[in-house]
């Protein structure tokens, strides 16, 4: 491995050693561990910073080392336009995060956990986008999950919390099922466990018949993921966790895992009706539900969640749309909301922290007592509003851009964005405006102006948002060009800027804003609307959720009750019942029935002498007057198999069946005599008739299985290989011996602790009904 192979790998590992590190650095240091561990994100950042040269000449820059190779599983990555932009995003904020956090949870005794946590949800995502290899990419995914569950339900004596926590891991966690699923389809597909490789595959992939299948699994992994309608509820209620997680998950993280993944898949599945249709569909009706949501909110994280759903919606319908423009304006607009939307949850963070609210009816009169968060909300407001110089105003422009038409199906997506985009101006400005202008209120805590720890993260968001809107050119060289061309699959190259032009896109820009401005003139109107819309709606998908795990669990209970209910007859019947389908079904529906056997002409009298033993043991058994004479004349048919073991040349099977028929039958009959022993089956005949067809089904399947091994070719290449090897390897000349003790060592030491646990759980028994009668 190269020395740039080995500081990557590293870089993907630091967050997990700063997971380690973390709870005694906060012991150490109390709050202040914050300082030394954002230099962890931070060295990644610098480290990722490094290939920006590189990918914005267009290269694409892989690495790792295989895993199983004769799989073609392997642990690598893949920095292009696409990775790369997510991977300095997730790094940079989460520098911030690191250090907002410090402040946020300044005297929390669980602190040192929660930067453990935040760091290993920082390497996940890391993993998640610059995974290459098709199972990596799976298994960071479910990290992300996983860490996400534990971020959000951090506050864990809270119910809310541990709600949020389970719903948002059972709907992702669900969504990755999904994924895998889709992987595996595209795997047998292409053949290839890549995304390098896989790009090459496109015609291949999308005029395959499992197309359909490979789209509809994906989506679910990524809408699910992503919080499209209908799964968009859980993204809000994830809001129980504390600010930090809040502003991580929504800015650059997890939210958009599913994005990326649509964005990755867009080379090689997209530019098909289904795409164009379903992906627009869903992404702008999660657009209009998100913002209609967010103006009835007076909860200030949760108006800012529910923009974050529309803004996800609007991200999934330009990545569906396709076209140039669109894969512009999607990438313009990925990088623009993480900024601004990572500011202004820090914003509403700390606007709670310090005043003891987040209720923006009960705020006002801020902008003195905190000046520098006023101008952080203020210049992040601007930017998600779409106001020029701004970079979100390049990403609005792009939009229209992408979306104007004069067909039908252009005005109703362009109606969709600007209806969308206007609400989301509403409640920008309702965050950085509101809590701030106006008279003072009186709040549950003396608002004043937060540490730098809390303010240093907004302000830097803010002003990188104003920074690369008014060096568009540059940002367009070094970040967006690269990632539109990734998404798209084709260089392509991003040239709008700051400067307003006349078009169709600047006029309906500007009717965005004067909406905008409308609906934020008339808030409390707007969100009383809004809360009649949702009222006479009534039920709703998080309700849907309650239901259904209600559901699952009546009906899980019922499916325990009926197949555990503590009876061993009906254990041993449906165990009888799967082995005769298991061993009949098979056979019958694919047709392959064995050839009937045929009765050798010369078979030799002690042969034959040996299977009516048999016939005659198994009458013994059926006439037996009690059961002890059928354990006994069972031990028969046990015989009878060793003796023909013996008579083809096996003894040491035989010996063994001799040895095993005997213990058997000793013990059986041991057992027996301490049980009341009836004479008879005293059963009617309407309960013997099914037990009697059940063990005929059984023999016939397990008869007719043998009859089909027997009849195949013989393969010899395992008889070769022991034959070969048992004496040069294992140094024995007994070939079974050596295949029990040393080929199959670790099985056999295995069947030799299961039967001495057996053993001791006997004894223990035999022990305590011994202590009860005493």
């Amino acid at each position: 491995m190269t020395g740039t192979m080995g500081f990557t790998l590293l870089a993907f590992c630091l967050p997990f050693i700063g997971a380690l590190v973390a709870p005694f650095l906060r012991r150490l240091l109390g709050h202040n561990a914050a300082w030394p561990l954002a230099l962890i994100p931070f060295a990644v950042f610098l480290h990722f910073l490094g290939f920006n040269a590189d990918v914005a000449d267009g290269r694409i820059v892989t690495g790792g080392y295989m895993w199983v190779p004769s799989y073609n599983v392997s642990f690598s990555w893949l920095i292009d336009g696409l990775s790369l932009t997510f991977l300095l995003l997730i790094s940079g904020i989460g520098t911030l995060i690191v250090l907002y956090a410090g402040g946020y949870l300044k005297g929390h005794k669980h602190q040192g956990r929660f930067f453990s946590f935040i760091l290993m949800f920082m390497g996940s995502m890391l993993g998640l986008v610059a995974s290459d290899s098709f199972l990596m990419l799976f298994v960071f995914w479910e990290l992300t999950s996983i860490t996400s569950f534990l971020l959000i339900g951090f506050d864990h004596a809270r119910e809310a919390s541990r709600r949020a926590a389970l719903q948002a891991l059972i709907v992702t966690g669900g969504g990755g099922l999904f994924l895998l699923a889709g992987l595996l389809l595209l795997w047998d597909v292409t053949d290839v466990t890549q995304f390098s490789l896989l790009m090459s595959f496109g015609p291949e992939v999308r005029a395959s018949p499992f197309y359909l299948a490979i789209l509809f699994l994906m989506l679910g992994g990524a809408f699910t993921k992503s919080a499209q309608f209908p799964f968009h509820f859980w993204l809000p209620n994830a809001m129980e966790a504390p600010t930090p997680v809040s502003a991580y998950l929504h800015s650059a993280t997890m939210v958009k895992a599913g994005v990326y993944l649509l964005m990755r898949l867009n080379p090689v599945m997209g530019a098909t009706p289904a795409w164009e249709t379903i992906l627009p569909a869903f992404g702008g009706l999660t657009l209009l539900v998100g913002s209609v949501l967010a103006i009835r909110q007076t909860d200030l994280k949760l108006m800012l969640a529910y923009t974050t759903v529309a803004s996800l919606g609007l991200l999934v319908m330009l990545t569906g749309f396709g076209s140039e423009h669109a894969i512009a304006a999607a990438a313009l607009y990925l990088v623009a909301h993480s900024l601004f939307k990572g500011a202004l949850f820090m914003v509403a963070g700390l606007i709670d922290h310090e005043t003891g609210t987040r209720d923006v009816t009960k705020l006002g009169g801020l902008r003195r007592a905190m000046p520098i968060t006023f101008l952080a909300a203020l210049v992040a407001a601007l930017s998600m509003g779409g106001l020029p110089p701004f970079f979100g105003f390049l990403a609005k422009e792009e939009i229209y851009a992408a979306l104007a038409g004069g067909n039908a199906r252009a005005i109703a997506f362009t109606s969709a964005a600007v209806i969308g985009n206007a609400l989301m101006f509403a409640v920008a400005f309702a965050v950085a405006l509101k809590p701030f202008l106006g008279n003072a209120v009186a709040t549950p805590k003396q608002a004043h102006e937060g540490p730098a720890l809390l303010w240093i993260g907004p302000v830097l968001l803010a002003v990188t948002g104003l920074a690369i809107g008014i060096f568009s050119g540059l940002a367009h060289a070094l970040m967006t060009s690269p990632l539109a061309s990734a998404i798209s699959g084709i260089a392509q190259t991003v040239t709008i800027s700051a400067v307003p032009h006349a078009g169709i896109a600047l006029y309906l820009s500007l009717l965005t804003v004067a909406i905008g401005v409308a609906v934020f003139l008339k808030l409390n109107a707007a969100r009383g609307a809004a809360d009649r819309l949702i009222e006479d709606i009534g039920w709703g998908p998080d309700r849907g959720f309650d239901q259904a795990m209600r559901g699952l669990v009546r009906f899980s209970t019922r499916v325990a009750r009926f197949t555990q209910p503590g009876l061993m007859e009906i254990y041993m019947t449906a165990t009888f019942v799967v082995v005769a389908l298991a061993l009949l079904v098979p056979p019958a529906v694919y047709g392959e029935w064995p050839r009937a056997p045929v009765w050798p002409a010369d078979m030799p009298f002690h042969e034959l002498a040996v299977m009516v033993l048999a016939a005659l043991g198994i009458a013994a058994v059926l006439m037996a007057r009690n059961r002890l004479t059928a354990i006994v004349a069972l031990g028969i048919q046990g015989f009878c198999v060793a003796m023909l073991f013996l008579l083809f040349g096996a003894p040491d099977l035989a010996f063994t069946q001799f040895m095993i028929e005997t213990l058997s039958v000793v013990i059986l009959a041991l057992a027996m005599t301490r049980l009341k022993l009836t004479p008879r089956d005293h059963r009617p005949l309407r309960e013997k008739i099914p037990d009697a067809v059940i063990a005929i089904a059984c023999g016939l399947g397990f008869a007719l299985f043998l009859l089909r091994v027997t009849q195949a070719r013989f393969d010899t290449a395992l008889t070769d290989f022991f034959n070969l090897y048992s004496k040069t390897i294992a140094h024995g000349a007994n070939v079974v011996n050596v295949i029990i003790v040393d080929f199959r060592g670790t099985d056999t030491l295995g069947e030799i602790a299961v039967v001495m646990v057996t053993g001791l759980a006997i004894l223990s028994l035999i022990r305590v009904r011994k202590g009860r009668r005493a």
